[in-house]
């Protein structure tokens, strides 16, 4: 009989040819012009690089400045990789690794529609309220909740959604900044 025993979970065991994936928030301030997006999304696809989560909007009108806040994931060297590229395009003013730097806040908004009437619209009620999900549009058999923090907390509350009745979500993406006195350089 060939048993084969569990390698237990030991960071002693980790296989070192495998790269660790990483998940970084990338806020990027660049000149608000036409086409600035669609270069940097291209730099992105052209070199085959993953968006997990995108926004973008004008943060000084006077300056004519906008700040794209970016979510990829890929290696250590991928995502450095990344930044230097993004540094390097004209319309960028500056790169922040929000992952990095450590004292970011990052949240996301969702409007979360889910029908159902009885015990589930209770329950929906309940959970809604629990989560902190406000509702901002009621019907005889519909409610659409908007939802802000984490995006984990955002997964879960639409998880919890799904049995009572989700109908449609529509999320922003997620929005970071650093805590503290200090801006990012524009």
């Amino acid at each position: 009989m060939n048993q084969t025993a569990a390698q237990p979970a030991s960071a002693y065991f980790l296989d070192p040819t495998k790269p660790v994936v990483e998940t970084h928030a990338l806020a990027v301030i660049v000149d608000n012009e036409p086409g600035v997006l669609a270069r940097v999304i291209g730099l992105f696809s052209g070199r085959g690089y993953n968006i997990d989560s995108l926004t973008v909007s004008e943060t000084q009108h006077e300056k004519h400045v906008s700040r794209i806040t970016i979510v990829t994931s890929g290696t250590h060297s991928v995502v450095e990789q990344i930044k230097h590229q993004l540094e390097r395009m004209v319309p960028v003013h500056s790169v922040a690794d929000l992952t990095v730097q450590g004292n970011a806040i990052t949240r996301e908004l969702a409007m979360v529609k889910v029908a159902g009437t009885g015990e589930k619209r209770v329950e929906a009620l309940r959970i809604a309220d629990a989560f902190r999900a406000r509702v901002i549009d009621t019907g005889i058999s519909s409610f659409i909740f908007e939802i802000t923090g984490k995006s984990d907390k955002v997964e879960q509350f639409i998880e919890l959604m799904v049995p009572l009745g989700l109908v449609e979500v529509a999320r922003t993406g997620i929005a970071g900044i650093t805590r503290g006195p200090e801006g990012m350089k524009d």
